[in-house]
């Protein structure tokens, strides 16, 4: 596995899009977010189908083909430094094969924010358009919202990612070491969601795999890891970050899962590393080397997340 190729950082002015691939946006959580990035001095444009409603699933910010168009008009668009995404939910699995990924990669690299089910747009952009993205928070999560250090993390990363280059969780060691290798990962059931679908990556050798999920019972749990570890996904795999299982159950349970279903692999794993759905959520670049140290909680970039 290689680095992925990093887009450029973003300076006061620069014109970021907000999309909405997945669930609904509630308006007054939009514009809260809104609010937050004009104040890091940037220009904030909204993809015409944000605030749409499926007309039949209510659980979908608008048809497949608008959201999908959305996200795509604002990647191509020549003045466009950044597409953020709104919200996750669930959507993103319906509309990958609905964009023109040649037209995508005709365009220059943008910076692309998002986690949960935007995890299946990580790894898409990750496989055909071979460029690194940020896992960070989403512009009308409620934790972006009121969280300073979800804010004030990602806005590091995108305007001075050479402070955030060491990434400092305050996580432990559930196996001890340390591992080199390309970061990776997201949201558990969307990474297994993806086995066998077009273009999909089919191992994560030589990654350094990052795993959160939110309202999973432990059975589940126990199915996607299995899942992948059944496809040969995992084989080879250098390091694992474990983040957030809010709303799942009790912790020493999941702990106790991820360990047995894990711990064969290895290789050092961390444990409460601080992204996904927790409060306070890090940015974590995907598709950028480092060297991940369980035993400090630290992942520590080659590079910058940023160019």
């Amino acid at each position: 596995m290689n680095p992925l190729t990093r887009p450029a950082r973003l300076a006061p002015g620069a014109r970021v899009a907000v999309v909405a691939p997945s669930g609904p946006i509630p308006e007054e959580r939009l514009q809260a977010g809104l609010d937050i990035l004009r104040g890091w001095g940037l220009d904030v444009v909204v993809a015409p189908h944000v605030l749409d409603h499926h007309p039949r699933f209510d659980y979908l910010a608008g048809t497949d083909a608008g959201r999908a168009r959305d996200l795509q008009e604002a990647w191509c668009d020549p003045d466009v430094s950044a597409v953020l995404c709104a919200r996750g939910g669930y959507g993103a699995l319906r509309m990958v094969e609905l964009m023109d990924w040649a037209a995508m990669r005709a365009a220059e690299p943008k910076v692309f924010v998002g986690y949960s089910d935007i995890t299946t747009l990580h790894e898409a952009f990750a496989a055909r358009l071979g460029l690194a993205t940020l896992h960070g928070p989403m512009a009308a999560a409620l934790d972006f919202l009121k969280n300073p250090r979800a804010q004030e993390h990602l806005r590091a990363t995108l305007f001075e990612p050479e402070r955030v280059q060491v990434i400092t969780s305050g996580g432990t060691a559930l196996v001890p070491g340390r591992a080199r290798g390309i970061t990776l990962g997201g949201c558990l059931c969307l990474l297994a969601s993806d086995l066998g679908a077009p273009g999909a990556r089919t191992s994560a050798r030589g990654g350094l795999l990052f795993l959160e999920d939110t309202g999973e019972e432990n059975y589940r749990l126990d199915r996607y890891l299995t899942q992948l570890d059944r496809a040969g996904w995992l084989e080879g795999v250098s390091g694992v970050a474990l983040g957030s299982w809010v709303d799942c159950e009790p912790y020493e349970k999941v702990r106790a899962l991820l360990l047995d279903r894990l711990g064969g692999l290895g290789v050092p794993i961390v444990e409460e590393f601080g992204f996904g759905h927790c409060d306070g959520a890090l940015t974590v670049p995907f598709g950028v080397a480092g060297e991940l140290d369980a035993d400090a909680g630290t992942l520590a970039l080659e590079v910058p997340a940023l160019a």
